[in-house]
């Protein structure tokens, strides 16, 4: 077998690979790093004209020096094993503050504060409450999850575990039961009783996740473990330079170690038949051409695989659909808070919570899953900038400019299909106006202006991922997340095609940007 020979497939080094990745996302390059550098040639395919995927940085604003990442924005599941392995040049900042809340009771406003301190956090709390009793409760709740993140987190670098042998590692049957088999909304109703903690805690639950703290699915459950035994620790950490600086040094790791990155090439079909090397059609800009590989890895999701094999999207399962609206704002300054007790500069730098009481989040789920915008739209932010300024030109830097991502939840695709952008717009307009109601003024003095005199703020709905990344019904985990454990393969990548394996977020233990799909991947393939 050889590749067509059009002017592009005659830029290919070979005509047969060990391994053709399909998808020159995070994990497609980790896939690639570490087959290239057991000896293995490698080719990876990449639709778009540049590596990285959702993990990528870039500048939105015309004529603004700022680096933002665009779509995935913070670090948890990646594991140091593999920045290790891989001898990537890529590091991250803890920051200082865990979250923010603002509220507001009496008529007087405030704000809860976790970090600073435990001594801080306990008073915080205390003023919140009027008691002890919640923060210990919340030491208590985080203390079970840290034991339980120490024990699983491990595992998701290693051969997939049987459920029975997961919970042998867990050994706590509590833990085991409050996570793996009861909803989540019984285990936070049961040990807070204040609805802005119980927000706070579930909110974890539902990044990217359509649930309810109820859902018999445990969707909500599946979501929850994930944010928080990242690192044996759940910390989510500010990647140094951005996003895109993790998928650079993975790219660059993966050329250094001799695989080829063919981008502007779109994968179409794969042929197979299981016991002989696979072929890959692709498709650039002069033609299409063929490729050959003893083994095919696909970091897409399980549906878009499903396509490439010729076989029915059911066969993937039921249609993922996305639930997030994704803000990037740059700002002159970060805005005054009505709560005069904590410095913008502290409020920002962790997760700023914005109506995510835990009664407002059943009501936007409510409201949403009616087919509703929710009314009172919940959102989390952060500022990159202030843990790390240098995605800041210095001009900027040193005139004060800030960053802002916010993460909206319970926004599913449906409610975009009719009119995707009036619908945007009206969300972006209530979503603003909730963020307001904790500031002593409005976000929009404070935007900053690109070169053509235009607010720097952009918005994505879960069909604008759809569109610009092909994540189906724009779901950020490809399809909901899976349970750390299972009876898929050895390493839970394998599919019903002897050579081909699933590398990208949908694969077992999949989802976030961890690099433990691609890290699985090569290790089924180098026999581990």
């Amino acid at each position: 077998m050889t590749v067509n020979a059009d002017a592009d497939s005659r830029g290919l080094a070979h005509d047969v690979y060990d391994a053709v990745i399909v998808g020159a996302g995070h994990n497609g390059l980790v896939a690639a790093a570490y087959l290239a550098r057991a000896g293995r040639s490698v080719l990876v395919l990449e639709r778009l004209g540049h590596p990285g995927g959702a993990a990528v940085s870039a500048r939105p604003f015309a004529g603004v020096d700022a680096r933002l990442s665009r779509y995935s924005y913070l670090v948890s599941l990646l594991p140091e094993k593999i920045v290790r392995d891989l001898g990537l040049r890529f590091r991250v900042r803890r920051r200082t503050v865990s979250s923010y809340t603002p509220f507001e009771r009496g008529g007087r406003p405030g704000g809860l504060l976790v970090g600073g301190g435990e001594d801080r956090t306990r008073e915080s709390f205390a003023r919140l409450t009027g008691s002890d009793r919640e923060y210990e409760a919340w030491r208590a709740f985080y203390a079970t999850t840290g034991r339980l993140a120490r024990r699983v987190f491990p595992t998701l670098t290693e051969p997939l575990p049987t459920r029975e042998e997961l919970r042998a590692r867990v050994d706590d049957e509590a833990a085991w039961r409050m996570l793996f088999e009861e909803p989540l909304g019984r285990a936070v109703e049961e040990r807070f009783s204040d609805d802005l903690v119980r927000g706070i805690v579930l909110t974890d639950a539902l990044i990217g996740t359509f649930a309810d703290a109820h859902d018999p699915s445990l969707a909500q459950n599946r979501c929850f473990l994930y944010h928080v035994i990242g690192g044996g620790t759940g910390d989510w950490d500010v990647p140094v330079g951005g996003m895109g600086a993790l998928t650079d040094a993975l790219a660059e790791a993966a050329r250094a170690a001799g695989a080829q990155i063919a981008t502007g090439h779109e994968a179409l079909r794969i042929h197979t038949d299981g016991t002989s090397p696979a072929e890959v059609s692709f498709r650039t800009a002069t033609g299409e051409g063929t490729v050959v590989g003893r083994d095919v890895l696909v970091n897409a999701s399980p549906r878009a695989l499903a396509e490439l094999l010729g076989e029915a999207p059911g066969t993937a399962g039921p249609a993922p659909e996305g639930a997030q609206f994704k803000v990037n704002m740059l700002l002159r300054r970060l805005p005054r808070l009505r709560d005069t007790s904590v410095d913008p500069r502290e409020a920002f730098s962790g997760t700023f919570h914005v109506a995510e009481g835990y009664e407002q989040l059943a009501r936007a789920h409510a409201e949403a899953a009616a087919g509703e915008l929710p009314s009172v739209p919940p959102s989390e932010i952060y500022c990159h900038s202030l843990t790390d300024p240098t995605i800041l030109g210095p001009e900027l830097s040193a005139q004060g400019f800030q960053t802002l991502t916010l993460f909206g939840l319970h926004t599913p695709a449906r409610l975009f299909e009719k009119d995707n952008r009036q619908t945007r717009e009206v969300l972006l307009t209530a979503t603003l106006a909730q963020l307001d109601a904790g500031l002593a003024e409005p976000l929009t003095d404070c935007l900053a202006f690109d070169a053509d005199g235009r607010p720097c703020i952009e918005a994505k709905t879960p069909l604008d991922l759809e569109q610009e990344l092909r994540l189906p019904g724009g779901h950020i985990f490809h399809r909901d997340l899976s349970w750390p454990y299972g009876e898929t393969g050895r390493w839970g990548v394998e599919t019903a095609h002897p050579r081909v394996l699933l590398c990208g977020a949908g694969a077992v233990r999949g989802g976030g940007v961890s690099g433990i799909p691609g890290h699985n991947a090569a290790m089924a393939l180098l026999g581990h």
